[in-house]
């Protein structure tokens, strides 16, 4: 069978989908093979379909292995029947016939086009984990192009990749609309079978961290460490920075002149407040620092990992934050637990500590004496 125009139209698509004919033939061959075994062979025989570019050929062929015995199997035929066909056929052998398909047209196009359908989906999806395996953890623009009741889709790269960013990852309050220009963080490149997802959040921590690399030269070339991000999404984000060149300001840096760098970043966040936090290596000191807004007047272990930040009466509301925001976002930021106490409250819990103190030592020191 000869078919110049079928051949054209398989390396027109390589062209243009990047699919390589080879493949588009490997499961062309096996749809087809498939399709006329069921229609027309059933348990009789296996079809084999070759497909020649170089000389525009569709051939067809029918393949049974020669059994012993008078209940063949599916594809196989029996020693008598098949040396029908050829005299010298013996148990083993597989003969194969050429055959004409009826219907060729009609079929093969439907075959066809399902395939197609099927190798270009595939290789979409492959194109879009090669591309993105590396994008996880980066930062990327996007064009927000559907929003259902939960889920937003963006166009990311060229615009042949779609993101998905589920209720999880959207931040409380932003409102997307078709056509809204967005900066989003790939979370993870999921492919789930037959389709490859990109999923992006605008809620992850992640992305402060990288939208402070974009408007920082100095995070981005490695002058400026960013520790650690704790972050409530719409609502305040805490950074702790650090630097191990004496001459550089890192705060400074991140702030920016007139604080251009950090506003850009607050607007780009929809003006969520953003706390930079200079990171410390000796943790009391850091948690007093995390506090901030808020005075610190003592931090002090009290288990591992866990610490009592003492802060002035008056602060006491700054310190916890609203909703104990504030000192939420501290323990995050730090990795302890934190237990904030007023001055007052504090001195109170010691006099009680050292009143308890005294009576228990008077209590032993009256044991001892009735004992004597």
């Amino acid at each position: 069978m000869v078919n110049k125009d079928f051949f054209a139209a398989l390396a027109d698509l390589e062209h243009e989908k990047g699919i390589s004919e080879a493949a588009f033939i490997e499961a062309l061959s096996g749809a087809l093979a498939s399709a006329y075994k069921k229609m027309y062979f059933g348990d009789a025989g296996n079809v084999e379909v070759r497909l020649n570019p170089e000389k525009c050929t569709i051939r067809f062929y029918l393949t049974q292995t020669v059994v012993e015995g008078d209940e063949p199997q599916d594809g196989e035929i029996t020693l008598e029947e098949a040396r029908l066909k050829k005299k010298s056929a013996k148990p083993g052998d597989v003969l194969s016939e050429e055959f004409v398909p009826k219907d060729f047209s009609r079929i093969a196009a439907q075959t066809a086009k399902q395939v197609i359908l099927q190798k270009i989906h595939e290789t979409e999806r492959d194109n879009t984990l090669t591309e993105f395996s590396d994008k996880e953890g980066e930062l990327m623009s996007g064009l927000v192009r559907k929003v259902d009741m939960k889920n937003v889709s963006i166009e990311l790269g060229k615009g042949t990749i779609e993101g998905l960013m589920l209720p999880q990852d959207q931040v409380p309050g932003e409102r997307y609309e078709v056509g809204d220009k967005i900066k989003v963080y790939v979370k993870r490149v999921r492919n789930g079978g037959r389709n490859a997802q990109v999923l992006v959040s605008r809620a992850a921590p992640g992305l402060v961290k990288r939208l402070f690399e974009e408007e920082v030269p100095e995070i981005k070339q490695g002058v400026v460490l960013i520790k650690s991000v704790a972050r409530e999404p719409g609502h305040r984000t805490k950074i702790a920075i650090a630097t191990e060149d004496a001459r550089v300001d890192a705060i400074g840096a991140c702030v920016g002149n007139k604080g251009a760098r950090v506003n850009a970043v607050v607007t780009e966040l929809g003006g969520e407040k953003i706390d930079i936090i200079p990171w410390s290596e000796n943790p009391l000191e850091f948690i007093a620092k995390a506090l901030s807004p808020a005075t610190v007047v003592s931090v002090t272990q009290i288990d591992e990992k866990a610490a009592v930040a003492v802060v002035p009466d008056d602060k006491l509301s700054l310190a916890i934050g609203r909703d104990g925001q504030n000192a939420r976002l501290a323990a995050r930021l730090t990795g302890w637990k934190i237990d904030v106490k007023s001055e007052s409250a504090a001195e109170k819990l010691n006099l009680e500590a050292n009143a308890a103190e005294e009576t228990a030592a008077e209590t032993e020191a009256g044991e001892v004496s009735s004992e004597e």
